[in-house]
């Protein structure tokens, strides 16, 4: 995680052209990670249960992550994300209303 922007560090850039470091999963809910504190809260894009018209920008806690249980299952990173701009991401992308650009 170290190599995620410290919060605030890209108040500048365009939402739609913000990278995004991490991506967190489990059933309908993802969350896309921008910036980090390097102790415990995220920035970053939310969908929560696939309601993409509730879906927003905001922070969450990392411990408040890991401890989110579905059925059984615990929340999971994806392992081989690559970092990419929130408007090459089509869920994003579909909750804001943008047009997707493949990356």
């Amino acid at each position: 995680m170290g190599t995620i922007p410290l919060l605030y560090q890209t108040e500048g850039i365009p939402l739609k052209d913000k990278k995004i470091h991490m991506h967190f999963f489990i059933g309908g809910s993802d969350w896309y990670v921008a910036e980090y504190d390097q102790e415990d809260i995220f920035f970053g894009f939310a969908i929560l249960n696939n309601d993409y018209q509730m879906a927003e920008w905001g922070y969450v806690s990392f411990s408040e992550l890991k401890s989110i249980k579905f059925h059984g299952l615990e929340i999971d990173c994806e392992p081989n994300w690559k970092v990419k701009r929130a408007v090459e991401i089509q869920k994003i992308c579909k909750a804001q209303g943008w047009r997707y650009v493949k990356a």
